[in-house]
């Protein structure tokens, strides 16, 4: 992911504009930035005094990992819709997406371990199944000396 531009190349390139070094086309050229990117450091400047960055921040969340890790203890083959339950249960309510986000922070793989037995079910094999429906005339024209003929044979 591309980061943002430093405060030193937003003071710059305001610099050159407010000392007339070129229209904001042609200082995008030069600093090799966008066009809308210096329209948009301008306005900044015009409304509060500075081209500095506005620091980012994110906003954390409000569900503990340890909760989430006591749940998956107590029972390690839940699914995600069970870990949801189990958690609006103690009075959390939570999206599925956040969720993957808190597992990942709380270091919680819902993966299948490589080390346990496979299945004992089969799996059904469909060698025997018949198709639904019919080939299309076009796929049977192609088969052999048949697509020939009929690519052939004038109209």
């Amino acid at each position: 992911m591309a980061g943002a531009y430093s405060n030193d190349l937003r003071e710059k390139v305001m610099k050159a504009y407010r000392g007339g070094g070129g229209t904001m086309k042609e200082l995008a050229k030069r600093f090799d930035v966008s066009y809308g990117w210096v329209r948009k450091v301008a306005a900044a400047e015009r409304l509060t005094g500075s081209s500095r960055r506005v620091p980012q921040r994110r906003v954390p969340s409000r569900f503990d990992p340890a909760l989430v890790r006591r749940l998956v203890a107590a029972q390690p083959d839940a699914v995600l819709s069970e870990l949801r339950e189990r958690m609006r249960a103690q009075g959390a309510s939570i999206s599925s997406s956040h969720l993957w986000w808190v597992l990942k922070q709380a270091g919680v793989r819902l993966k299948k371990s490589r080390s346990t037995p496979s299945s004992a079910t089969a799996k059904k094999i469909a060698i025997a199944a018949k198709p639904s429906s019919k080939p299309s005339a076009r796929s049977r024209l192609k088969t052999g000396s048949t697509w020939m003929r009929a690519a052939c044979r004038p109209r």
